[in-house]
């Protein structure tokens, strides 16, 4: 059996290696010139970026972290996480509600307070089950974490109000604080949230990408960069894939591209598969790099929620990743905006993203402007799933549809669900394990 896999990002080469490894028949038809999606990376004048946003290697997955890990083997960098959050110019530790002990006394005051009026009145039943995502963000958090963090920094990186926003999805990603840690953060003992995110792992050389390349090695003759999906038909027998020019034919085909590109590919829709397609809410990411020689702060990556200092949402600082991202004596910053599809941040210039980045780093005092040694931007047109409230309704009828028509999809914008990389791995292992022909 021949199978086609529409997309080579990192759900689509995982995809393949795995087939390939039980012997199985495949070949990935991606896009783009080079294979990788979200996980490519760049190299220029010695400082080297993720294009898709900064990326790192850690899972609560005990068997897909070894395969992530397994892949980098010899060529992995170890890294304790310092992550922290830019509030009120001061760094504080992240998850927030871990580092109430850095914030000023009136702001730690609020958030303790309401943290625990807001908890006794949950448990009197004072107040009503939450139904959309700010809601639980004060059910859960009270108003002070909400207010002062929580319900700014998502709705800086989803780009989407948070009461129009489902909350089916935060069940697992967005943990519950104990109240003890509460108390603890409040008064300065330290705490750690995330705890799976503690210690993480980066390629020493080749940025992310030197996963993806990884994964992608023993099927790299099966792989067809620059095909362009233009139309798929199924016969009885076969699935045809088109580019316009040529058709590459195969007994099965699995989408791992995004739904909105594989919608025009097909005929026969039903209208009601289209609107629910359509309606799908994502967002589209800008991705700032700077070279600098000097120092930086010892962070890992820095949250930036206060919308006064700019449209980025967070930093990356990946010479802290690893040490061959930069040359000696350079680091290397990532400024990561999300934006919509088609906003005045996609309209803006390389030269303005760059100066508004820069300008940003300098009122936070992470850099002089003389210390930039390099600059530039890379776009990806879809980056993060936004689960608004009709997302449930829209996404089941879509399953469905491409369910009756077995033409599966596997992966982070074929699913549409908002999966990590290792998400993204773990939907292409759940899927052979479902389907051993």
């Amino acid at each position: 059996m021949k199978t086609a896999i529409l997309g080579g990002g990192l759900t689509g080469l995982t995809l393949a290696r795995l087939m390939h490894e039980k012997g199985q028949e495949v070949i990935v038809l991606e896009a783009e010139a080079e294979y990788g999606g979200l996980c490519r990376s760049i190299t220029n004048q010695g400082f080297t970026f993720d294009k898709g946003g900064s990326h790192i290697i850690f899972s609560r997955d005990a068997e897909v972290l070894s395969f992530m890990r397994r892949m980098i083997a010899g060529n992995e960098q170890v890294n304790n996480r310092n992550t922290r959050i830019f509030y009120k110019q001061q760094f504080v530790k992240y998850p927030f509600e871990n580092g109430l002990s850095d914030l000023p006394p009136d702001d730690r005051f609020f958030c303790i307070h309401e943290f625990i009026r807001t908890l006794i009145a949950v448990e009197k039943g004072e107040i009503s089950p939450p139904s959309n995502f700010r809601q639980w963000i004060y059910y859960t958090f009270g108003k002070g974490i909400a207010e002062c963090y929580m319900v700014p920094y998502n709705e800086k990186i989803w780009k989407y109000p948070t009461d129009q926003m489902s909350m089916h999805w935060v069940d697992g990603r967005i943990p519950r604080p104990p109240m003890e840690d509460i108390i603890k953060s409040a008064i300065g003992i330290p705490t750690e949230g995330y705890t799976h995110q503690s210690v993480f792992s980066y390629p020493v050389d080749g940025g992310i990408e030197a996963l993806v390349r990884a994964i992608a090695d023993p099927v790299e003759p099966f792989i067809r960069t620059g095909f362009r999906v233009t139309s798929l038909a199924k016969s009885e027998k076969e699935w045809q894939i088109s580019n316009g020019s040529e058709i590459i034919r195969a007994d099965r085909c699995i989408c791992t591209m995004p739904v909105q590109h594989l919608l025009p590919c097909l005929s026969g829709v039903p209208e009601t598969v289209k609107e629910a397609i359509n309606a799908l809410k994502y967002n589209s990411l800008v991705c700032v790099n700077i070279g600098i020689k000097g120092s930086l702060p010892p962070v890992s990556w820095l949250y930036v929620p206060d919308p006064a200092l700019g449209r980025t949402n967070r930093i990356s600082f990946p010479s802290g990743y690893s040490r061959h991202v930069a040359p000696d004596g350079c680091n290397a910053i990532l400024a990561e905006i999300t934006h919509q599809p088609g906003d005045e941040v996609s309209r803006m210039s390389d030269e303005d993203l760059i100066g508004e980045v820069t300008d940003m780093l300098g009122k936070m005092q992470i850099l002089k402007t003389d210390q930039i040694l390099y600059s530039s931007v890379e776009r990806q047109p879809f980056a993060y799933v936004v689960y608004d409230l009709d997302y449930q309704k829209n996404i089941a009828l879509v399953r469905k549809y491409f369910t009756s028509i077995s033409l599966p999809l596997v992966g982070r914008f074929a699913q549409f669900e908002y999966l990590n990389m290792d998400g993204c791995i773990r939907s292409a292992m759940d899927f052979m394990s479902t389907n051993r022909s």
